[in-house]
């Protein structure tokens, strides 16, 4: 995994704005109607050389192909990181209930167990504000059906993502781009669905890494660098009602870590790196777990790297976990220095600062500039793209303070 070694590199959290074209025809297939597979399949593999191609223009030194290959229907879209699992996972039945109309479920002492989407703290709390159009609060249209583990899981997906690697390499070759990472959901976040199968919750979610890690291998066998996306880590915090103890949540979550950890055992650690987030929909996040509590939990994963919210107004105070927390020899970290929250484009000189502090904390080598979160369905994509060279910027700015 390529470092700062002369200058600050860039890179991002992994989902970018779809082309206009791409997602009326991802909405086409998913509706079921008639679609020329052939000529969809030649128009995402354009759609992905153009997306390398914009971002080696804006200055994105490490680049992803725009997760392009898990489908977006719409131009806000909150969920393409995780629902393109349900196709490449067997054992599952579609039809289940949708994700807001599952039945709420409460913790207590000793037992924490996740609520539905619907009970979370963070809607609770400003249930007004949710259920207000005009809010600036949304997350897309809602799924009517989510899927529901019926069978043994099994990974179908091989298809899928040798033409997402084909895919992204033909692009980073006709850009003259050695280096590119790839985004795969990690197996906290991808048993977050009903199982009535496995005994337990934690045989359902070791499974899950156990198929996943094909997925994982094939993406790092391609000479790709892996990223695994897991909100589950972090974000789990606002799903559980009432609001566990801070222990209990920890011993919650390294499960979700052991889970992980097993996914990706003998994987090169140097060609992995993980994203950690609070969730990225446009909401108040008061109900946020603290980096301070989850850091060193989120360090015991086995990845070279880690991704994590450094930018958005709830968080950005957070950088000083760095003045007491020792970043482990030989790992990288890559703070999110512009923000998917916000339509404002930061000014690349409060960019260079932001990548100075964490510069300044754990050394100007072991830090890359990176966004929050995807940028891709959750801001338009002109102030995604304004976004990305605005990143750009900032880092030549630090770059010229870090090694001057």
């Amino acid at each position: 995994m390529r470092g700062s070694r002369e200058r600050i590199v860039t890179s991002h959290a992994g989902s970018l704005p779809r082309p206009e074209a791409l997602i009326a025809a991802n909405q086409a297939r998913q509706a079921g109607g008639e679609v020329d597979e052939a000529r969809f399949q030649a128009q995402l593999r354009d759609a992905v050389t153009e997306v390398v191609r914009r971002q080696q223009q804006l200055g994105v030194d490490i680049p992803g192909d725009g997760e392009y290959g898990k489908s977006m229907g719409h131009r806000i879209n909150y969920g393409a990181w995780w629902h393109y699992s349900f196709q490449r996972l067997g054992g599952l039945d579609p039809n289940g209930p949708g994700l807001y109309d599952m039945p709420a479920h409460r913790s207590q002492p000793g037992q924490v167990v996740l609520t539905s989407f619907s009970d979370r703290r963070d809607r609770q709390r400003f249930a007004a504000a949710y259920a207000d159009p005009e809010s600036g609060i949304t997350t897309g249209p809602r799924a009517r059906n989510w899927p529901v583990c019926v069978g043994p899981i099994t990974y179908i997906g091989q298809d899928a993502i040798a033409r997402d690697i084909a895919n992204f390499k033909a692009g980073l070759a006709a850009c003259g781009v050695e280096e590119g990472f790839m985004t795969a959901i990690a197996p906290g976040s991808a048993s977050r669905i009903a199982n009535r199968y496995y005994k337990t919750d934690e045989e359902f979610m070791f499974s899950c890494g156990a198929a996943m890690r094909e997925e994982y291998k094939a993406i790092i066998d391609a000479g790709l660098i892996l990223q695994l996306d897991d909100p589950s880590i972090a974000e789990n915090w606002d799903q559980i009602n009432p609001e566990p103890a801070v222990e209990e949540y920890r011993r919650f979550t390294m499960l979700r870590v052991e889970a992980l950890n097993e996914a990706i055992k003998g994987l090169p650690q140097d060609r992995i790196r993980f994203h950690l987030c609070w969730g990225s929909w446009h909401g108040p996040h008061t109900t946020d777990i603290a980096m301070k509590d989850i850091v060193d939990v989120m360090l015991t994963i086995n990845a070279g790297a880690y991704s994590f919210e450094a930018g958005n107004v709830r968080h950005e105070h957070e950088w000083r976990v760095w003045e007491d927390v020792k970043l482990p020899e030989g790992k990288l970290i890559l703070p999110g220095v512009v923000s998917h929250a916000t339509n404002v484009v930061e000014h690349p000189e409060l960019v260079a600062e932001r990548i100075v502090r964490f510069a300044n904390q754990v050394g100007r080598e072991r830090v890359i500039a990176a966004t929050d979160c995807g940028l891709g369905g959750r801001v338009h994509a002109d102030i995604a793209w304004a976004k990305l060279e605005a990143l750009a910027q900032g880092a030549d700015l630090a770059s010229k303070q870090l090694w001057r």
